[in-house]
């Protein structure tokens, strides 16, 4: 799991990216002072002083572009021959001037996968990541979901208040996919403390990725062993003829990419119905659906706020800015989201609109953002159901955000409630495996406006 370091170069570079003023050192998007909560206003002044492409630091001694305008991210997205999502181009790299443990280098290091490949060989590994996710069952995925949300709610409804992030929306994801990855409940735990170590961009992420890589490779050995019905056989027996090594890496994509990005919108969902008032009466009361609502947070709060990563291949003028050959661009999917470019001039709302950059754009847009709408759906819906009467359990502005470059999530959702409506002989699951939804019918026959009803 280690980031291979091409030979270093010889060439002298500047301590931050073409174009940024010596006397404005980019702005820091890591260390213990990140507030998840405050990251709208830092882009926000960042656009004010740079435009739609801001120089900023992804970690010590690690400079970067941070691409914020809605037109010049497609165009970053869209153009392999300009932007290349190979980190082995990357100057401060190539001139060994990135430390061995960097906390940015699990996220950003090359891995043979489809998100640091371009052209013929992203094509490739493409193919067999989305072939093996079109073959779930979207029936049976929803109904493993929502059976597993109605056993996580039964496990806390008597106590009349609880954790929606530790207790729900982290929880759910993790039971869902790791059996869809074909994971055991207890692996599938330390594979999500491993995840969350690696993307967390501390001094523990370096040994946080090879935790995770130990895991996987267990997993590929054990399925090469014995198939199953679940996505990492599914890849295994792709006929791209996958590697080991590039199974384990996609793995890696799918997971980082997947997981946290659906229990921050999971949470997130959560936290405005019941922090903003227009917000759930409109959904109550049918003036918005579920996806509508799903949309708008998207919109608002997208997941995953900024994404590694490309690479300029040439010399250019770009967003107002001179980048060099080699340099970092990061995908500034928030800031892109809320550029006034794009917006609505009167300051409303966005609605029945998927031109949000959430789930990125071009030949790499997410191979799995529907099932992963599936599965927030089902859980924002369920959870609305049967506590109908959640309220927030501390004072909005005490909220706590995890503290991520990449990121944006809660920490931690309290809530209250006292009347829980339990479907009658809810039965836990017994392991991740008994959410494995079989793969007969590929999840897009799934209808995208489900009933607004849980039945009982």
């Amino acid at each position: 799991m280690s980031t291979p370091h091409p030979p270093a170069g010889s060439a002298a570079r500047c301590p931050w990216p073409a174009g940024a003023p010596s006397a404005a050192p980019a702005a820091a998007l890591y260390g213990p002072e990140l507030d998840g909560d405050a990251m709208t206003a830092l882009y926000e002044e960042l656009r004010g002083v740079h435009g739609p492409v801001a120089p900023v630091r992804m970690a010590p001694g690690i400079d970067a572009w941070l691409v914020m305008g809605h037109r010049e991210l497609l165009q970053l997205t869209r153009e392999e021959a300009d932007f290349s999502h190979d980190p082995r181009r990357w100057s401060l790299l190539r001139e060994g001037r990135v430390p061995a443990d960097s906390p940015i280098l699990p996220m950003v290091g090359w891995r043979p996968a489809l998100l640091f490949a371009d052209g013929q060989q992203h094509r490739r590994m493409r193919a067999a990541v989305s072939d093996a996710l079109a073959g779930i069952n979207g029936h049976e995925l929803r109904r493993s979901v929502r059976a597993a949300a109605e056993e996580l709610i039964a496990s806390f409804a008597g106590r009349g208040e609880a954790d929606l992030v530790a207790h729900y929306a982290r929880t759910l994801p993790l039971r869902v996919i790791t059996g869809l990855l074909g994971v055991d409940d207890r692996t599938g735990r330390d594979l999500v403390e491993a995840v969350a170590g690696t993307a967390s961009a501390t001094s523990a992420s370096a040994d946080a990725s090879r935790r995770m890589g130990a895991i996987l490779y267990g997993l590929i050995k054990e399925k090469r062993r014995k198939p199953g019905e679940d996505i990492t056989s599914a890849l295994l027996q792709h006929p791209a003829e996958l590697t080991d090594e590039e199974v384990l890496h996609n793995l890696v994509v799918m997971f980082v990419a997947g997981n946290q990005t659906t229990v921050n919108w999971i949470a997130t969902t959560l936290r405005i119905l019941l922090t903003d008032p227009a917000f759930r009466s409109s959904l109550t009361g049918g003036h918005l659906s579920v996806d509508d609502a799903l949309d708008l947070v998207l919109w608002r709060f997208p997941p995953t706020q900024n994404f590694p990563a490309r690479y300029a291949t040439r010399d250019m003028r770009f967003g107002g800015q001179d980048i060099r050959t080699g340099d970092m661009l990061i995908l500034g999917l928030a800031a892109a989201n809320a550029d006034p470019e794009i917006l609505p001039a009167d300051g409303a709302p966005v609605v029945g609109n998927r031109s949000h950059l959430a789930f990125g754009a071009g030949p790499h847009t997410c191979p799995a953002q529907d099932p992963a709408r599936l599965i927030t759906r089902t859980a924002v819906d369920t959870i609305r159901h049967r506590l109908p009467d959640l309220e927030l359990g501390v004072p909005e502005d005490e909220l706590e955000w995890i503290k991520s470059p990449w990121s944006k999530g809660l920490g931690a959702l309290p809530v209250r409630f006292s009347t829980p409506q339990l479907p009658q002989g809810t039965v836990p699951p017994q392991s991740a495996q008994d959410l494995v939804p079989r793969r007969t019918t590929p999840w897009n026959t799934v209808p995208l406006r489900p009933s607004t009803t849980v039945p009982d």
